[in-house]
């Protein structure tokens, strides 16, 4: 028994020298590409960073219910709905004053009316966006994230972000990149008058 298992030994032992070409150089071995699972505490955190700051208040629809608005199971940070017709505000009452529809995915004021965003990870949200593009959207409030684009409009709060750390940025991205992607074109803003 001894003896075969030295034999298993010394054969082991002349398989790997020849493997290696009698070298004393490493073997480079073949590349496998590894797919590590997400980092699932960093999209917790940016859970919780987008719950806390009240993201779905404004970027996710809503249908009345018995409590008032709530949201629409399945759309959640999808953006004021692009089959919903927006209705024609009053422009004479926005001078001094901010409306709201009634699921706060848009808004008239003064200066037109916005839309809230599509932040989930489809394609016509933020699916096909880099981390710059989204520090750059979250902390200069430049549309898309793309530096030559028109300036986020109220009432996206953007300029609270100015200051955000970084380790919160990332926690925020990872989280909406992992989101349920809901295709949903959001509205263009107009100016008032429209």
């Amino acid at each position: 028994m001894k003896a075969q298992l030295l034999f298993v030994c010394t054969l082991l032992s002349g398989v790997a020298l020849l493997s290696t070409g009698f070298s004393d150089k490493p073997v480079k071995q073949p590349s496998v590409a590894v797919t590590l699972p997400p980092d699932q505490a960093l999209i917790k955190r940016g859970e919780y960073l987008v719950t806390i700051m009240g993201c779905g208040d404004c970027h996710s629809p809503k249908a009345m219910g018995p409590q008032g608005p709530e949201p629409v199971a399945g759309k959640a940070l999808s953006g004021y709905p692009a089959d919903r017709p927006v209705p024609k505000p009053n422009t004479d009452a926005l001078k001094e004053w901010v409306l709201f529809n009634g699921d706060n995915t848009a808004s008239a004021v003064p200066w037109g009316v916005s839309f809230a965003a599509n932040l989930t990870s489809d394609a016509t949200g933020i699916g096909n966006w880099t981390r710059d593009q989204f520090k750059r959207a979250l902390t200069q409030g430049k549309s898309k994230g793309i530096a030559t684009n028109r300036m986020l409009l109220p009432p996206m709060p953007w300029p609270n972000y100015r200051t955000i750390k970084d380790a919160d940025l990332d926690a925020i991205f990872a989280y909406l990149k992992s989101t349920k992607p809901v295709e949903n074109v959001v509205p263009a803003p107009f100016p008032p008058g429209r």
